[in-house]
């Protein structure tokens, strides 16, 4: 009965799975036509475009587009991996902290105006070192969920207090661009940064599927996980660097934005159950999904004023997170 409902599960997953990229397909379209100039991914594919045109669907809608989908889609993945590490559906990169140690080390290079090139690896980096900061300080012979949100928690408030510090300690005309940044924004996005996120997602994405079994057996709790053969601390470790390392690589590209890899791996869940191949890559989707159509609300539908994407994230994200904090209260 069990391995039924469980192939039932996978066959729901795989079709949402095709439905969200049909959408990606669909809202990417309509994100390269939305602006003052009349452009489309048709006309390109008939060499018709003039060269101003050509200029803004290459160098500007292009870029923002698949930046919104990028990020999206390694936020989604990066909040699925994080619930599934601590069995817990109210956590997530920018809440434990990860977000908030990617965007302390890029504000540092952004602030100095050092190595600007560097930004993209100082995020990595960040989120790399917040994590291992994150695993060490909870551990007390071993890693208990709630003691790592907790701990994570903290350390977000101390990240948080750090990255103010920054901001406050330099000239403005040194700070604006990070002020800009930490807002979550894809406006200053282009190829070379698309590329660094596009090769940790070429690496990250298929290391994350192929430990997605020792993350199902870590969620039958870490007693059951070592008698099926699991190295607990070892995977758990592992998993938190590939969740953290995604969360960075999103944020090296856009700035911390809130909210999308808590909400996503619930969207994910809510249609199509417990945590599977379809699941993984259905979270990522939906997010993926979500900041594209932030993005298009952020940039067209409050004309002619331009937000940043966080903003809309933020703005949608908090009170459902507020829900999902009221719906666990009341199941406790």
């Amino acid at each position: 009965m069990s391995h039924a409902v469980k192939i039932g599960v996978w066959s729901r997953a795989s079709w949402l799975c095709l439905v969200a990229v049909l959408l990606v397909g669909v809202f990417a379209g309509w994100s390269l036509t939305l602006g003052v100039y009349p452009t489309s991914p048709v006309s390109a594919l008939l060499d018709s475009l003039s060269a101003v045109e050509a200029m803004v669907l290459f160098e500007l809608r292009l870029p923002r587009t698949l930046g919104a989908l990028m990020v999206g889609f390694a936020l989604g993945l990066s909040g699925c991996l994080f619930q599934g590490l601590v069995r817990n559906p109210l956590v997530a990169p920018d809440i434990i902290g990860i977000n908030a140690g990617a965007g302390l080390a890029a504000v540092a290079l952004i602030a100095t105006g050092t190595a600007l090139a560097l930004v993209p690896l100082a995020a990595i980096g960040g989120g790399l070192v917040t994590a291992a900061a994150i695993y060490v300080l909870a551990w007390k012979a071993g890693i208990a969920g709630n003691r790592l949100v907790l701990v994570g928690i903290g350390i977000n408030a101390i990240l948080g207090a750090l990255t103010s510090f920054m901001i406050v300690r330099f000239p403005v005309e040194s700070v604006t661009p990070a002020l800009v940044w930490l807002a979550g924004s894809l406006s200053a996005v282009q190829w070379p940064l698309l590329a660094w996120l596009g090769a940790t997602l070429l690496l990250a994405t298929p290391v994350t599927m192929i430990l997605l079994r020792r993350l199902q057996l870590l969620q039958l709790g870490d007693d059951s996980a070592r008698a099926l053969g699991l190295v607990v601390e070892r995977d758990r470790g592992l998993l938190l660097l590939i969740g953290a390392c995604l969360a960075g690589a999103a944020v090296a590209l856009a700035g911390p934005i809130a909210f999308v890899a808590l909400v996503a791996p619930h969207i994910a869940r809510l249609l199509a159950g417990p945590l599977t191949l379809g699941v993984l890559m259905l979270s990522g989707l939906t997010g993926a999904c979500l900041v594209l159509l932030s993005e298009m609300i952020a940039r067209h539908a409050l004309a002619p004023v331009t937000l940043p994407v966080g903003l809309i994230t933020a703005a949608t994200g908090a009170p459902l997170f507020l829900y999902l904090l009221y719906k666990e209260n009341r199941k406790a």
